[in-house]
This record gives structure tokens, C-alpha cells and sequence, in this order.
């Protein structure tokens, strides 16, 4: 069995580490005295109450979104990079305490917790850079005398809708790439993490009243789901950027093209990895463990099916199961802890159901599945990782459950493996673990791994800021950090100039 970490926080103590990292970021007091109840994950607890927007406040910050984009479209890219770059550097100067609010509501170990907020600072690095490179092109013309040129534009209102799992760097990935693109930004995060959401929002809030930006470039909107459908239904909205399930894709994705509104969806994950005979097991086990255990499972590049040649196998489980019984589960806020607990009662449920289903369709649980620390915290829903052997065509590795479930299943051939991975509906992140180069470039290629992220001897999980995040088939197809992604907060024009002195007309037309 894996070991536990002891002293998990009472639910006062969380709160006060909560508040003070709340007041040294400078957040209203008005907007922590409301209704809404926020819980720590680490107890099951409530740990602090926020304000809720009304559908009046909602109207209102489109409104002045809306009208505020107008003077904001104007404003010289560099000089909307410098907003940016100082949002930068308050999230460097508070990174500390913004970690502090993302573990207590997400339940994530510190040292991811400070990973988050360093993707949202490297996002804004290369925000910045990008507020002086968004270029177009140059084409030849057919026309003498002429030239065409394509140039980028502002879109309009942004609106965000994060999730739970990383609830403040998806908003920052976004964030920072709308604002130097011109946009302005209204903002619906997770119901769970309503006071990481505050944190940063006043961090860009300062920024922008250090650089003299206009009030109403950024929104946020302390709502629930029907706050959320109402920038989903808006058409002043010019781009809805949302993170989540397919199940909310699905609903939002019609009613935003019936509006001809743009979609930047990213959503189910059931990220596969494919073991071959050549890889290097050392290697190949701490990317398994870290992609599939890491956040208690619940990142939306999770590893969940591990595809190996069976001649390894039984092997590569047993390595798996030993690692596991290692890992320390716990309170995240112990610095030896690497599982801390899901996000809530609902996520457990999941998790066993899946199993369940998982049992029913031949599996075998080799390791983990069970809740654990129950006793001590009755409301905190802490579970050992689960190993599960399964027959390659069964229903439940088609199906995402957002919990540490790692479902295992062998092939023979290379063919056999992709035909595997590529099986299931979602298509976000891949990984094959082998020497072979030729593997190697097989799963690369058109005919090899169908998802958006496709990695050789690394996890699924731990993408880096520098190149586009985003995935295929239900996954959505969006597109967001890092590469040419800041195109999808821009709108394109092409122009064509005549400086001939003559009106010659393309393809030969004669007319007058």
C-alpha cells in the first residue's frame, strides 16, 4: 500500500492561509462577503464564501466589454504589451500566493500549484514578444502594379470559460494573447475556484491601472452555469474560449455557430501511450506515473490507457504497481505529498463506476481504486491510483473518467498499437515511449497518432507554453498558447492595393 502523509490541515487553518493570501494580493473584501460557498477539496470543507454576479452585473460587463473594445482596438500593439508585461510581473511577485489559493481549491501539490502559475508567467513572456510580431504577409499580385497584403485585426469581446483543473493558467493562456491582440476579456471560471479567479483578476486590475490601460478591458463574472450560457448566447461575444467536458461542448457549440460566434473548445482528453520493445523502462515509468497519477488524475492530458507489447508487458505492470506504492497520498500541502485528494464526491463516484464497468467488461484492478483517509476526513474524497488490465475492445476505455484510473492493454504490432490508441472518440494528447526511430516517426506521421499532441519518450501531460495546446475529434480542435495561436483572437483581412494608375481587372476581366 502506498503511504500517507500526516496532519491533514483543519479546515480553519486552510482558511486562514486562504485569507492571507487573499489580502496580500489585495482583494476586495466586498467580493468575499457574499453567499456563494467555496470548498477546499483537502477537507470537503467551506473555506471562504464569494460574491455572486447578477444577471444585471453580467449585462453590464459585456456592455462595457463591448464598448471598451472600441478604444482598446486602437491602442498600438507593443503599448497593449506592456500591460501584459506587467501583469507578468505581479503574477512573479505573488506566485507564492496564488499557488497557495490553486492548492486549497484544486487540491493540487505545491510544486504543481507553482507550476501553474509559472505556465501563466511564461504565457506572458510570450505574449509580450508576440505584441510585436503580429504579422501578415506579402503576396504578388496578377496585376501590374498592384500588391496584396493580409493583415490581422482585433476580434472583439472574449469570453472565457475555464474549468476546475487549472484554473488559472488556461485563463491566462487566453488572457494574455487577447489583450495584445486588442480584444478585451469577461471571464466565467470553474464554480470550485472562485478565489484563485479574484487573485488574478486584481493582479491584471493593478496592471492595468499601473499602465494607464481603459477601464473594462477584463471581466469577471462570479456566475453558474447559467451566467456562463448567457456569454454563450451573446452575440456581442466575438470568440467563446471554453474548457471542459464533451458533454458541454456539445450543448454550447451549436448555439454559438446558430449566432455565427467563433469557438475555441478544448475538452475530453483519454490520452493513450504505447510502450514498444525497445523503450527504455526507467525512462517509460516515470512518465507513466507522472501522467497518470499526477494530479490525482484529474488533468485534462491525463494518461488513461497504456497500450504495451506483450512481451513487456507484465513487466511494465509490475514496475507500475511498485511505483504506486510508493506515492504519497495526502494533504497537498505537504511538501512529500504527490497524490492529493479529487475535486469532490462526484469524481469519486465516477471513478468507481468506471471500475465497476470496468470489472463487468473482463478487467482486472491489479492495484489501487479504493478511497482512502475516509475515516479522518469524511467530506475529502482521497483515492489510492488504480491499475487496470483490459481486453483492447472494451467500452469503458473509450469513455474519459476524470480520476487516476490507468487501463492497460497489449498488442503485437505497430499497426495493431495505433489502431488502438486512435480507436476512442477523443483525440488530445499521445506519447510512444521507444529507441526505434522508425517507431518513433511512424507515430508522428499522418498515418500514426490522430491527436493534437503527439510525444516521443514523454508523458501526455506537462505541455509546454511555447507550442499550440489544443486536440482533434471530440476534443474540439481549438487551439491555444503558444505557436500561431494568437491568430484565433484576431480577425483576417486581406487587401489588395493598386498603385498602377490604371484599373486592369484580375483573371482578364474586360468590362467598360
Amino acid at each position: 500500500m502506498s503511504t500517507f502523509t500526516a496532519s491533514i490541515p483543519t479546515t480553519a487553518e486552510i482558511a486562514e492561509t486562504v485569507r492571507k493570501s487573499l489580502h496580500s494580493i489585495g482583494v476586495d473584501p466586498q467580493l468575499l462577503d457574499g453567499s456563494r460557498e467555496t470548498k477546499s477539496p483537502i477537507t470537503g470543507e467551506v473555506i471562504a464564501h464569494t460574491k455572486f454576479h447578477t444577471d444585471d452585473e453580467i449585462e453590464s460587463a459585456v456592455a462595457q466589454a463591448t464598448e471598451t473594445f472600441k478604444t482598446w482596438r486602437t491602442v498600438p500593439a507593443p503599448v497593449r504589451g506592456a500591460l501584459v508585461k506587467r501583469w507578468g510581473q505581479l503574477l512573479t511577485d505573488h506566485k507564492e500566493d496564488i499557488a497557495t489559493l490553486v492548492t486549497a481549491e484544486v487540491g493540487k501539490i505545491h510544486s504543481e500549484a507553482l507550476g501553474e502559475v509559472q505556465e501563466m508567467i511564461d504565457i506572458v513572456d510570450l505574449a509580450v514578444g508576440q505584441s510585436r510580431q503580429l504579422y501578415g504577409k506579402t503576396m504578388p499580385s496578377e496585376r501590374p502594379g498592384h500588391r496584396l497584403a493580409e493583415t490581422w485585426h482585433p476580434l472583439g469581446v472574449v469570453g472565457i470559460i475555464s474549468a476546475f483543473n487549472f484554473p488559472v493558467a488556461v485563463f491566462a493562456w487566453n488572457t494574455a494573447l487577447a489583450l495584445v491582440a486588442g480584444d478585451t476579456v469577461v471571464w466565467k471560471p470553474a464554480d470550485a475556484t472562485r478565489l484563485s479567479a479574484l487573485a488574478v483578476d486584481t493582479l491584471l486590475a493593478r496592471a492595468a491601472k499601473d499602465v494607464g490601460a481603459p477601464d473594462g478591458i477584463h471581466h469577471l463574472l462570479l456566475t453558474d452555469r447559467t451566467g456562463g450560457q448567457k456569454l454563450v448566447e451573446d452575440p456581442r461575444i466575438a470568440l467563446v474560449s471554453a474548457t471542459g467536458s464533451v458533454r458541454m461542448g456539445q450543448e454550447i457549440a451549436p448555439v454559438i455557430a446558430k449566432r455565427f460566434g467563433r469557438a475555441l473548445l478544448e475538452l475530453g482528453g483519454n490520452n493513450g501511450a504505447i510502450v514498444a520493445p525497445s523503450a527504455d523502462l526507467d525512462l517509460a515509468l516515470r512518465g507513466i506515473v507522472f501522467a497518470a497519477a499526477g494530479t490525482a488524475g484529474q488533468r485534462c492530458t491525463s494518461l488513461r490507457r497504456l497500450i504495451v507489447h506483450s512481451s513487456i508487458a507484465d513487466t511494465l505492470v509490475s514496475r507500475i504497481v511498485d511505483a504506486y506504492r510508493t506515492l504519497n497520498i495526502g494533504s497537498p500541502t505537504h511538501e512529500e505529498t504527490l497524490v492529493g485528494p479529487l475535486i469532490n464526491a462526484n469524481s469519486f463516484k465516477a471513478q468507481q463506476g468506471a471500475l465497476n464497468q470496468a470489472k463487468e467488461e473482463g478487467g482486472k484492478i491489479v492495484y489501487g481504486g479504493e478511497r482512502v483517509l475516509a475515516d479522518d476526513q469524511p467530506e475529502a474524497y482521497y483515492v489510492q491510483p488504480a491499475v487496470v488490465r483490459m481486453p483492447s475492445q472494451s467500452a469503458v476505455v473509450h469513455d474519459e473518467t476524470f480520476a487516476p484510473i490507468l487501463y492497460v492493454m497489449t498488442y503485437d504490432t505497430l499497426d495493431e498499437a495505433i489502431e488502438i490508441h486512435n480507436s476512442v472518440p477523443q483525440g488530445l494528447s499521445s506519447a510512444i515511449f521507444t529507441q526505434d526511430n522508425t517507431e518513433a516517426e511512424r507515430f508522428l506521421s499522418a498515418s500514426g497518432s490522430d491527436c493534437g499532441i503527439a510525444n516521443v519518450n514523454i508523458g501526455t501531460s506537462g505541455a509546454e507554453i511555447g507550442g499550440a495546446f489544443g486536440g482533434e475529434k471530440e476534443t474540439g480542435g481549438g487551439r491555444e498558447s503558444g505557436s500561431d495561436s494568437w491568430k484565433v483572437y484576431m480577425r483576417q483581412a486581406t487587401n489588395t492595393i493598386n498603385f498602377s494608375g490604371k484599373l486592369p481587372l484580375a483573371q482578364g476581366v474586360k468590362f467598360l
